[in-house]
């Protein structure tokens, strides 16, 4: 009688144990995952669309078109 009830506490001891490891595996892993959405609203918040950056470099474009016009009106009269 005396060796099953030893037998029955380690076995609850070892249960006990593993069940709080696997807790904290848990709470560990759900943690991680509101970690990784924040971090992927984050980033999609950092970057630009294809479309936006299309639009901004255009504007450059125009705008060096432009002062290149003006730069060529310029050596035109004093010429």
């Amino acid at each position: 009688m005396e060796m099953d009830m030893l037998w029955s506490g380690g076995l609850t001891a070892l249960i006990g144990v593993i069940g709080f490891i696997l807790r904290n595996y848990v709470a560990e892993l759900q943690r991680i995952q509101i970690l990784v959405n924040r971090t992927r609203e984050e980033m999609a918040k950092e970057y630009v669309t294809k479309a936006e950056v299309h639009a901004d470099i255009n504007r450059v474009l125009d705008r060096l078109e432009r002062l290149d016009e003006k730069l060529d009106r310029l050596v035109e009269l004093k010429k």
